[in-house]
């Protein structure tokens, strides 16, 4: 049994994993993980995991030579910010799965930590709009100064 099985992940795999994917051209995962060595495998993905958002990156801390860490800290619930240049954060706070008790924590938790990212030379409103959506439906606008 390998680390990453160990640490928890679903799917554990090398060379064949890769071929498996560029072949059925289909992943039903929601991150993927690699090793530095893997990368040149995995790279050749790039068509397949680019547009689904789950090409690693060391960034994200989805490319690390300490593949059991970093599933384990996915597997608690680690997630990725991601913002653009206009200044706008995209970030998931759950899946359709998630109890509505859940998706509101979550979504509580996700203002406060970035509030708590406001540097001390910000002034005035940090945070002007939120809209909430599922994937591929219209935004709802939340009113977080209540």
């Amino acid at each position: 049994m390998s680390e990453a099985e160990k640490a928890g992940a679903d799917i554990v795999g090398g060379k064949e994993l890769a071929t498996k994917v560029s072949s059925e051209q289909k992943l039903d995962v929601d991150i993927v993980i690699s090793t530095p060595e893997m990368m040149a495998e995995v790279g050749q993905l790039g068509k397949i995991l680019g547009p689904k958002g789950l090409m690693p990156n060391p960034k994200t801390g989805t490319v690390t030579p300490n593949v059991a860490k970093a599933v384990e800290d996915f597997k608690k619930g680690k997630v990725e910010m991601k913002n653009d240049k206009n200044g706008n954060v995209h970030i998931s706070i759950g899946k359709a799965s998630f109890e509505e008790g859940q998706l509101l924590e979550n979504f509580n938790e996700v203002i406060a930590e970035v509030n708590k990212a406001k540097p001390a030379s910000s002034k005035g409103e940090y945070i002007k709009n939120v809209h909430i959506s599922s994937t591929m439906s219209p935004s709802i606008k939340v009113d977080v100064n209540i």
